[in-house]
């Protein structure tokens, strides 16, 4: 019996707000951030786990959207000034799962990766992901072992294995990575 998917998925913060007339600044966490910030997009603003929709706050629609520095500056329906603004701030911001493209063949979503065990091949256990930092030239995966933690990077030459409905990852690490 494989895990649940969440019904939302994080796609990015709210960092502060951005001149004077309502607009964000708008940190994605999404691999493809243009389909998820764009006009007419609904999104949900996060409670304070981040990881589900605040029930007291209604949904948010993009009026507004465009690239700036490494993110976004968006505007919501209804937020024109940046008092509105600045109260939306530090919120994560979610999409509905069923609006989301399907991952391809050999990809995964971040969240998927959280809490899974890793092993090697060898069958020695190496701990659990938890947390996954999204890094150029590789993401970095952060393993709390029994004694330590690990990093190691998210590669295809490193990973055999994920298997989602097991919840293990099997690396084959090279002699030394471990000891890191």
């Amino acid at each position: 019996m494989g895990r649940s998917e969440p019904s939302f998925l994080v796609v990015g913060h709210l960092n502060k707000a951005h001149g004077t007339k309502g607009e964000l600044f708008v940190w994605p966490l999404t691999d493809h951030p243009e389909g998820s910030f764009a006009p007419g997009v609904i999104l949900y603003l996060g409670d304070d786990t981040g990881n589900a929709p605040d029930p007291s706050l209604p949904s948010v629609l993009i009026e507004t959207a465009r690239p700036f520095r490494r993110g976004y500056l968006v505007r919501f329906q209804g937020v024109g000034t940046r008092d509105e603004a600045e109260a939306l701030r530090d919120r994560y911001v979610l999409r509905s799962r069923s609006e989301l493209p399907e991952v391809g063949d050999g990809e995964f979503l971040y969240h998927q990766l959280l809490g899974l065990t890793v092993v090697t091949v060898s069958g020695e256990e190496v701990g659990e992901i938890v947390e996954v930092y999204e890094l150029r030239p590789a993401d970095l995966l952060e393993i709390k072992g029994p004694s330590r933690t690990h990093f190691i990077p998210f590669l295809a030459s490193l990973v055999e294995d994920v298997d989602l409905e097991s919840a293990t990852m099997v690396i084959d690490p090279p002699a030394g990575l471990l000891d890191l």
